[in-house]
């Protein structure tokens, strides 16, 4: 049976997410400076952060796509699905990643406004009619 994933188990899993993109940027971070050398210019920074939230990107669309899950939500036994209970289309996907992306940048905004929400869905998820459930184990 599907239902919602609570918010404690949402937030759970972004701080059990973020300690897998910690390792996932540490790994990219020095694959960049192999290939590019020193982040001598800005350009160079510049390029450093782009290529880290494509990559990002990346993998959470990818993750979306294929199963509905990344590691972290695999573990805390959620999945993100459609308002037809299905994994995303890549248009879904994609924009989903962008929408999170931006609240990140509005000082997570759109995560916080699960607090108000009356379903508690994050902002990102309200707009694209996808939702985050809890699937335990059969």
């Amino acid at each position: 049976m599907k239902t919602d994933a609570s918010l404690y188990r949402r937030f759970a899993a972004s701080l059990y997410e973020l300690l897998s993109l910690v390792a996932i940027w540490l790994f990219l971070t020095a694959l960049y400076l192999w290939l590019f050398g020193a982040i001598s210019s800005q350009e160079k920074r510049l390029g450093l952060q782009l290529f880290l939230w494509i990559s990002t990107g990346v993998y959470f669309v990818l993750c979306w796509l294929r199963s509905g899950q990344t590691l972290a939500t695999q573990a805390w036994k959620i999945k993100l699905v459609n308002q037809e209970e299905k994994t995303l289309s890549v248009k879904q996907a994609l924009m989903r990643y962008m929408l999170a992306s931006i609240s990140l940048m509005l000082f997570g905004l759109g995560f916080l406004w699960a607090l108000v929400d009356k379903n508690k869905l994050f902002l990102h998820d309200r707009l694209l009619n996808t939702r985050l459930v809890h699937e335990p184990s059969s």
